[in-house]
């Protein structure tokens, strides 16, 4: 048989299933680490508590609020202004009603700061409320 007789057909095909496996995982990666990544930006030293329940369980609507030592606020790991609180806590509380929020302070700030931020929740009648606190002994 002569070789230019042979007619060998090229494969143009691209097989996507390995690229796809990885783009799957790199997803999965991605939705586990982004939470924990934008808890872990704020440095807060978190007061201690001997009683307390884990704030486990299935996931409500939720803001989380966080105030650091120096009385900046942000809410959902966004620096905001006391004006920007009010308006994005108003615009979630309409969007849900039934929304809850945890709080998280240093516990060197002075207590007035979370006064300040507990009377906003309270005057669009925020009741599921939860401060943040680390097990004693951690």
């Amino acid at each position: 048989m002569n070789a230019k007789s042979r007619k060998q057909r090229l494969v143009a095909d691209i097989n996507i299933t390995p690229f796809t496996d990885v783009i799957l995982v790199l997803l999965v990666i991605f939705m586990i680490t982004t939470p924990l990544i934008s808890q872990l930006n704020i440095k807060v030293n978190l007061p201690a508590a001997k009683s307390g329940e884990s704030a486990g369980g299935p996931r409500q609507a939720q803001a989380d609020i966080t105030i650091t030592r120096e009385g900046l606020v942000y809410l959902e790991g966004k620096l905001v202004t006391k004006k920007e609180l009010r308006e994005q806590i108003r615009v979630l509380h309409n969007n849900n009603p039934d929304l809850g929020v945890t709080v998280r302070s240093d516990k060197f700030l002075r207590f007035q700061e979370i006064v300040n931020v507990l009377d906003l929740l309270s005057e669009f009648g925020i009741t599921k409320l939860n401060i943040a606190a680390t097990a004693e002994g951690e």
